[in-house]
């Protein structure tokens, strides 16, 4: 089969996303960032190349020195580096001059139609992971009570509304009250603000954005967010079920259940509705 080029973030995704390609029958032809990577893509990819965020010249002649027609985004980049450490070269910097609305898709998808142009197809991060995607349901030994499934579907509609102008992701609400909205910082931050306002009532909602591109992008849950719920006291996890990814569940649902922590996967329907 084909190569599988891996523009890689930080994380352990990148990772899984190697191993399941050469599962597959792919080699693997990684692009690591400095500072954000985790060193074992190297020991997963028959190739990889180290670069600097910003460096596309490097990632584009890597990828045609190897032959690379098709790839996939996986991994976070901390996107507060954009304003500290970036080093972009004359076609960064070329990019970067076109995109009129510097937020995460606008950038995503200006980076992918530069390699659309280059004859590269960015394709799904989750081709051969389609088995970490969220799924619906209350995950937790604990279910939602009345109050925080009230906090959900409010939560659920603010969190679709700033997904619509591509802020964040996810939200932070207690008794139908906004206490945080993700942006620049990160999910972990906006539970870390909203937690130290709501503590043991703060109700966290993450949701995809209403044009969310599977290409990239995909919201994550892990141990970590476990960890900076319990730091704060927070009492509910509600995830947009089979659009976000999740990492080590049983870890994860052992955490929040000896916390007696709410974890639920929700869909909503074309109606509105919302079913967990």
């Amino acid at each position: 089969m084909s190569k599988l080029g891996i523009i890689a973030g930080g994380g352990q995704f990148p990772v899984l996303v190697a191993e399941a390609a050469r599962r597959h029958g792919r080699e693997v032809v990684a692009v690591a960032h400095r500072g954000e990577s985790a060193p074992e893509l190297e020991e997963m990819a028959d190739h990889c190349l180290w670069v600097k965020l910003g460096q596309l010249n490097k990632l584009l002649s890597f990828f045609h020195r190897h032959g690379v027609k098709e790839c996939v985004f996986a991994g976070t980049i901390t996107k507060t580096r954009i304003f500290r450490d970036v080093w972009p070269d004359t076609k960064a910097l070329k990019l970067w001059s076109r995109i009129d609305i510097r937020q995460d898709d606008a950038i995503l998808r200006a980076i992918a139609g530069l390699l659309a142009e280059e004859g590269i197809e960015v394709v799904a991060s989750t081709l051969y992971l389609q088995e970490l995607l969220f799924p619906q349901g209350v995950l937790s030994r604990k279910k939602p009570d009345s109050e925080q499934l009230e906090d959900i579907r409010f939560g659920w509609r603010i969190a679709r509304r700033v997904g619509e102008l591509d802020i964040g992701q996810c939200v932070v609400v207690r008794d139908r009250t906004v206490l945080a909205v993700e942006a620049i910082e990160g999910t972990d931050a906006a539970i870390r603000r909203g937690g130290e306002l709501g503590r043991e009532k703060a109700v966290v909602v993450k949701v995809k954005k209403p044009n969310q591109d599977f290409r990239f992008d995909l919201p994550a849950i892990g141990r970590q967010t476990i960890a900076t719920m319990l730091a704060v006291k927070a009492s509910v996890l509600a995830v947009e079920a089979a659009q976000a990814l999740l990492f080590d569940p049983q870890e994860m649902l052992e955490m929040a259940d000896r916390a007696g922590l709410v974890v639920v996967g929700v869909t909503e329907d074309p109606d509105g509705q919302l079913r967990i």
